[in-house]
């Protein structure tokens, strides 16, 4: 078997592709240009193996084609088809003056991608479709919330302070949730202590004005000794309202975060003999250690003046005061009287405002010293606790710079 019919055989053996041999030494003469056309293929009888799909369309394969190929090369080329899709040719070199030439029906493949194209093109639109849903899904799910957030917020604007709102799940929505739930409850808590504040101040103020007007009524009467008691009284009632003026504006400065503080250093034991002195006399002051701090003296004068007032007119004498000045980075300063102790009942309020146990009710006192006073160790950046032992204790601690 010569090499051509090694050729056929084998293309025979093919499924699906047309082809044709062209043998020069049959072809006279051969070309060097234009086209060489299908009639050329059978100088050799029955090589060819179909004149089906593309084959049957061929008008002709480019000479150019054909000359690379016998030229040693495998060039291919599209063949432009009138009659139908178009068809792709393989050329190449079998032997002396013989060209294969293969070729492939282009139609199908097109076909395939335009089916293709038609199926990425409805998946797209899909998954455009299923993404719009699902955006307009999650954002009506993260509108919902929001919205009844905002509607609580104009329902809290409007007055309703026990609003809240049902927290679901852990996520940032989550989060707002529970914000908006702790704003309101301590939003809640801060206008109920001020109308709380409100009415105590309106209390403690229509007390000394009452006796006032009451005693400006008197000092007309005609008895000498109506008058003198009229104006005692009016002395001390005009006293008692200096005082809880100055300590209602003391205690708005600390809220409006205005407070004035002054910090040099002080000699904490020749303060506290200073304010015994003016509190209690009778009270002993013991130190250890440097007792030197930086503080604001004017404060810690008027926390050490409130703590040995209260002492002196709810506990009892003796009133010890003691400093412990041995660390490096602390002071305290210990008042302790001999009295029957902070009721259990006070002990979690003790420092707020205008809280007065049964014994201090009709008391002169303001109700505003201890809340005073904690507000100045915080100022100082310490701390004022409370706790019974023999009697009522009160700890002020000062950090050292």
């Amino acid at each position: 078997m010569n090499h051509f019919d090694a050729v056929v055989e084998y293309m025979r053996g093919r499924r699906g592709i047309d082809w044709g041999l062209y043998e020069f030494a049959n072809i006279d003469p051969p070309r060097t240009n234009g086209s060489y056309s299908v009639d050329d293929m059978t100088a050799l009888s029955g090589v060819h193996a179909s004149v089906s799909a593309p084959l049957s369309r061929v008008a002709g394969v480019p000479a150019e084609l054909i000359d690379n190929a016998r030229r040693g090369g495998t060039p291919s080329a599209v063949l432009d088809v009138v009659a139908g899709a178009p068809v792709l040719a393989f050329a190449a070199a079998v032997g002396h003056d013989t060209v294969l030439v293969e070729f492939y029906d282009l139609g199908p493949m097109r076909l395939e991608l335009a089916n293709l194209q038609r199926d990425l093109t409805l998946i797209a639109l899909a998954v455009a479709t299923v993404g719009v849903l699902a955006a307009v899904l999650a954002a009506s799910g993260i509108q919902r919330p929001v919205r009844r957030v905002a509607a609580a917020a104009r329902r809290l604007g409007q007055g309703e302070l026990d609003i809240r709102l049902p927290v679901r799940g852990r996520d940032e929505l989550a989060d707002l949730t529970r914000s908006f739930n702790t704003m309101a409850g301590r939003l809640g808590e801060s206008i109920e202590q001020q109308r709380r504040f409100i009415a105590d101040v309106t209390h403690d103020l229509r007390t000394p004005v009452t006796a006032m007007v009451a005693a400006v009524d008197s000092l007309e009467d005609a008895d000498p000794e109506a008058r003198s008691r009229s104006a005692r009284l009016l002395g001390t009632q005009t006293r008692r309202l200096a005082r809880l003026v100055e300590d209602l504006l003391e205690i708005s400065r600390f809220d409006a975060g205005v407070a004035d503080f002054r910090p040099e250093p002080v000699d904490l034991r020749a303060l506290l003999l200073d304010a015994v002195e003016a509190s209690a006399g009778g009270a002993d002051v013991e130190v250890t250690g440097d007792a030197t701090v930086t503080a604001d003296p004017r404060r810690l004068h008027t926390i050490a003046c409130n703590l040995l007032a209260n002492a002196v007119r709810h506990g009892a004498e003796p009133v010890t005061v003691t400093i412990d000045a041995t660390r490096l980075d602390l002071v305290t300063v210990r008042f302790a009287d001999s009295g029957p102790g902070v009721p259990a009942d006070l002990m979690p309020i003790l420092f707020d405002r205008f809280v007065r146990g049964e014994r201090s009710r009709t008391a002169a006192g303001s109700g505003l010293g201890l809340a005073i006073a904690r507000e100045n160790a915080l100022v100082h950046g310490g701390q004022l606790d409370v706790q019974n032992e023999a009697g009522a204790v009160f700890t002020l601690s000062l950090p050292r710079p």
